[in-house]
């Protein structure tokens, strides 16, 4: 498939992100940009997000008490 060279203008702490993370993922920026709106246009993206909403709405319980727990002080618990 044939490339085509795009601009854009971006804060330098988004650059810096868009580079750290391409290399993390083994992929050139031009790359990881592409795979973003790839997933972005096929409602990759949407989809995920939902499914972590749900996640998280179905076992907000259970991440409650953890954050409970540990805002307990030691020795405060009763026996």
């Amino acid at each position: 498939m044939a490339k085509t060279q795009l601009g854009a203008r971006v804060d330098e702490d988004v650059a810096e992100l868009a580079r750290k993370r391409a290399a993390d993922l083994g992929l050139s920026v031009g790359d990881y940009l592409a795979r973003l709106v790839q997933d972005d246009a096929s409602g990759l993206r949407a989809r995920a997000v939902d499914a972590a909403a749900r996640f998280l709405a179905e076992h907000q319980d259970v991440f409650d008490e953890a954050g409970d727990a540990q805002q307990t002080p030691p020795g405060a618990r009763a026996s």
